[in-house]
């Protein structure tokens, strides 16, 4: 029998008001209580089993460099080992339980990450840099996560009849592959994880969850109370290490059956080619959910309205210091439009308030830590023949990774700028002659993954509809903040797979199909007769 909390339509978790002096304080009271308890200790989990001792890596806040966040133990191939070994055991266990009961362990870990939304939010703000609204967005995305797919699971895993033949009965159902690697990226640090670890789960996998290393605090933050709520210790296990020493490892491991990643082209390729070389001793052939980066545009056309215009790409461009795969990167203006978008947009740019993230006035905060530091600043410094300056802010101080906004005109759609994922608060802008041309040079990456148009042309909004080919288009809105159930996101090209994240039949890529068919016209009947006492 289905639970009834199950049978509730979804909701989206609401986002904290922070208009209210009391959800301000409330935030700012689970600030002050992490700040006295770092740094935290991350241990590896295998099978329930914390191991705090052997190397272990330091984290420091990238708003205040000297503030050590977490002391993350390094996970080796022997751990692995023992989870994987663990994970297989228990997987078939976890496979046959009724999808109701998975089921209902997601609509669990959604209570209780909101019960301790304040304190998830505001260990992102320490750890990865997120200002207060951007963290408690990422948790309240997490806790969709957990709802939707608890309730779409009951919908697509459950079995059901197939065809209407008299004399044949067809039953199929999707059922689980086997153990799960799990690879995630810092910029969404509990939102992504949790959506592909609790996708994998319901589908009836066992997991193993490899937090990236600038957030293994948060994962394990999420791995505590997936066990707090019971899921199995044999099911559930925490991996955190650095990618090129245990990652690989993992993916190429016979006893992994598929991979969760979220992360950068280069990574993702490299993991796709190494989950296809088949090694002795693995069961079947290992699947990949992959979503990788983009390039993203938002076209300005000559008659869009410029106050949502500016604010759109505001949001797009600088949200979370431009370090979201959904991030602005190009703006494409469109003839007369170009002069008085760009002045508006420089001078939002100069009100913008750079701050650290656990500072509530916060608008940009840092970038993620010292390498994306020196890598974008390398950019602003030499961003290529061909592209101006038309803005180069100041950073605040040098106790952060603090990188200012940096707008740059270009002629060439092909520059550097206008191609290059670059994950940071960097903006080129490019003026096209007329739509059809914005059109050509929004599709003109090797990315698809989400863009905008901001104009009052319906036919231009149609044309865009047709012709900017990516995941997830926005019309006269920003491109980024996608909710989960509302705008199903992933993008293909060089930008992903095609899956839908927070989307219908995403859980499907998780699981097996099979199909069984009976004849019911059979002769006689013999009754099950117990064995002889």
């Amino acid at each position: 029998m289905k639970c009834d909390v199950l049978n509730t339509p979804f909701t989206n978790c609401p986002h904290a008001d922070f208009v209210d002096k009391a959800v301000r304080a409330a935030f700012a009271e689970s600030l002050e209580k992490l700040k006295g308890s770092l740094p935290l200790k991350v241990p590896v989990v295998v099978s329930g089993q914390k191991r705090f001792e052997g190397r272990t890596r330091p984290r420091y806040c990238p708003s205040q460099k000297d503030w050590q966040v977490a002391a993350v133990t390094l996970a080796t191939q022997e751990d692995v080992d023992r989870a994987l070994a663990a994970a297989a055991r228990a997987w078939g266990e976890w496979r046959d339980l009724p999808v109701e009961e998975r089921a209902l362990l997601l609509d669990k870990l959604a209570d209780r990450i909101q019960a301790d939304r304040f304190d998830l939010a505001a260990l992102q703000t320490l750890e990865v840099g997120k200002p207060w609204r951007e963290a408690d967005a990422d948790v309240t995305e997490a806790i969709d996560f957990c709802r939707y797919y608890a309730r779409r699971a009951l919908v697509e895993l459950a079995p059901r009849p197939q065809g209407n033949v008299w004399g044949e009965r067809n039953t199929l159902w999707y059922e689980g592959r086997g153990v799960a690697a799990i690879i995630a990226p810092w910029n969404f640090p509990l939102a992504i994880l949790t959506g592909m670890a609790t996708a994998a789960l319901v589908a009836g996998n066992a997991v193993l969850i490899k937090p990236a290393g600038q957030s293994s605090a948060i994962g394990y933050g999420l791995y505590e109370r997936m066990i707090e709520v019971g899921f199995p210790p044999d099911v559930v296990h925490f991996i955190p290490g650095p990618g090129s020493e245990i990652g690989d490892y993992i993916v190429e491991h016979p006893l992994i059956a598929m991979i969760a990643f979220t992360g950068s082209k280069e990574v993702g390729l490299s993991l796709i080619r190494k989950a296809g070389n088949t090694k002795p001793g693995q069961a079947q052939v290992k699947k990949v959910v992959c979503e990788m980066g983009g390039k993203n545009a938002i076209i300005i056309d000559d008659d869009a309205d410029l106050d949502e215009a500016v604010a759109g790409v505001m949001k797009s461009a600088f949200g979370y210091a431009g370090q979201k795969c959904s991030a602005c990167s190009r703006v494409i203006t469109v003839g007369q439009v170009h002069e008085p978008f760009v002045k508006r947009l420089i001078e939002a740019c100069r009100s913008l308030h750079i701050a650290p993230a656990h500072d509530p006035a916060c608008q940009l905060g840092p970038v993620i830590d010292e390498g994306a530091y020196q890598r974008l600043n390398g950019v602003i410094a030499n961003p290529g023949d061909g592209a101006t300056p038309l803005y180069i802010g100041t950073p605040p101080s040098d106790d952060g990774f603090f990188v200012a906004p940096a707008l740059f005109a270009v002629q060439d759609p092909r520059h550097r700028l206008m191609q290059e994922e670059l994950f940071g608060p960097i903006l080129a802008i490019y003026q096209a002659k007329n739509f059809d041309e914005a059109l050509e040079v929004a599709v003109s990456t090797e990315f698809a993954l989400t863009g905008g148009v901001f104009s009052r042309s319906p036919s231009h909004l149609e044309a865009a509809k047709k012709r900017f080919r990516v995941g997830n288009l926005y019309l006269n809105r920003g491109c980024t903040g996608a909710m989960v159930d509302r705008q199903p996101f992933g993008g293909f090209g060089m930008s992903g797979i095609g899956t839908k994240a927070g989307g219908p039949f995403y859980l499907l890529s998780f699981a097996d199909p099979r199909c069984v068919t009976e004849n019911t016209m059979r002769h006689g009947f013999t009754p099950d007769i117990p064995p002889e006492a």
